[in-house]
């Protein structure tokens, strides 16, 4: 189950979320995947309700084979003041020029964004970009998975929303 459906069933308010890298329902362009510069995208959201203490987003392929869902980024404890991410957020556990937001890891392991790499046989995958508003700042260290973050995120999301993007591994992909 995609992280959003936990938010859906706290029935939090929606954020727009938005990028001028990643349009909804379009291909994500190949430099943001890991086939290209695998540099993270830009993101913007609005609709931050005041009682929001900070933001998390996630980034996950509900397509894979296996277990299911692919996570690609976990980034938590951006101060909720925070609208943006800029495009290429280092992948390091903590970034001060977030204030002090936290970076958790993909399912591949590694600290910070991994972008798409579906397999070169697979018909387009879908990479859901998740902001979740939360009332509290986690009490987590660096460096935790999904579901840790997922764990302490229960009963805290206040708004929720995503931007969905897909991606085909290029003909020449090995």
């Amino acid at each position: 189950m995609l992280a959003i459906d936990h938010a859906k069933k706290d029935s939090a308010p929606r954020l727009q979320v938005t990028s001028t890298d990643v349009k909804a329902g379009a291909s994500i362009p190949e430099m943001y995947s890991d086939y290209g510069e695998k540099i993270s995208p830009e993101l913007h959201w609005s609709g931050v309700p005041s009682s929001a203490a900070s933001i998390a987003v996630l980034m996950e392929d509900p397509d894979v084979r296996g277990s299911q869902p692919f996570t690609h980024w976990v980034l938590y404890n951006l101060p909720a003041s925070t609208t943006k991410l800029p495009q290429g957020i280092a992948s390091k556990p903590r970034l001060d020029e977030l204030g002090g937001a936290l970076q958790g890891r993909s399912s591949k392991g590694n600290v910070g964004y991994f972008g798409p790499r579906p397999p070169k046989a697979d018909a387009p995958h879908h990479y859901h970009f998740e902001v979740f508003a939360l009332d509290t700042m986690l009490p987590l260290e660096p460096g935790l998975d999904r579901e840790d973050v997922l764990k302490a995120m229960s009963g805290h999301v206040v708004a929720a929303g995503e931007l969905v993007g897909s991606f085909k591994a290029p003909p020449d992909a090995a």
